[in-house]
């Protein structure tokens, strides 16, 4: 339950686009063709799987207070917390690099059609983000780690296919001269974060087991039962 709640909150409560803000540069560059926003798509979503839990790694076996103890003792007081930024953005351009060679060798179109924003995956705010926010998040496991990278990348993902299937619709449609290119498309983004973080308000279920009628019952006759004999002892002091 902990991996599924933490899985549809990353993609629709928490979702870096309409929630936070983040990666918004490319998600309004990228988004004016499906194909384009696809690929760049799965690109956020290969590069959050890798660098969070691998950035969760550097965070608890070498960043946080105390994590070098596993070297001996004398490390126990090393506090490294400061290379949080350097350490994270060195690995989102590693990963980018590889991403953008596989996808240069892999799918010429593709790659000429992101250009520049590819590349760009290394400065992404979102990217950076995932990992800030695993790290005050103060996530447990590798495993949650590795669904939040996944989840979050999901969550831009869809955020980031839908304006652009949207805007190729309203291409052809007769939207106010004020309003055509990034205006229309602001607005239908805030239309849409609205909707998203409507899933704000799901249950995700009480943390109790839910009594069974019965011994509600009798808990009820007792509580019934003290307050008749409450009020019986009053009675007989005022009398």
């Amino acid at each position: 339950m902990e991996h599924l709640e933490l899985f549809f909150k990353s993609i629709f409560v928490d979702n870096m686009v309409f929630a936070v803000f983040l990666g918004m540069c490319s998600y309004l560059a990228v988004s004016k063709k499906v194909a384009t926003a696809v690929g760049l798509g799965a690109a956020v979503i290969f590069v959050l799987a890798i660098t969070v839990p691998l950035n969760w790694l550097l965070d608890q076996y070498l960043l946080q207070p105390g994590a070098l103890s596993w070297l001996g003792e004398e490390f126990v007081d090393y506090d490294l917390s400061f290379l949080s930024f350097i350490m994270f953005i060195a690995t989102i351009a590693t990963m980018v690099q590889l991403v953008e060679i596989v996808v240069e060798k892999f799918s010429p179109s593709l790659y000429n059609s992101l250009g520049i924003f590819l590349p760009l995956i290394a400065v992404n705010c979102a990217i950076l983000g995932g990992s800030l926010f695993m790290q005050a998040r103060e996530i447990e496991t590798l495993g949650l780690a590795f669904n939040y990278g996944v989840s979050s990348g999901i969550g831009w993902f869809l955020a980031i296919l839908a304006i652009a299937a949207i805007r190729e619709k309203i291409r052809y449609s007769n939207v106010p001269a004020p309003l055509r290119g990034l205006g229309i498309t602001f607005i239908i983004t805030g239309l849409m974060g609205i909707g998203f973080l409507s899933f704000g308000g799901m249950l995700t279920g009480g943390d109790e087991e839910e009594k069974p009628a019965t011994e509600t019952a009798l808990e009820d006759i007792k509580i019934e039962t003290e307050k008749a004999k409450e009020l019986a002892e009053n009675t007989k002091t005022i009398d």
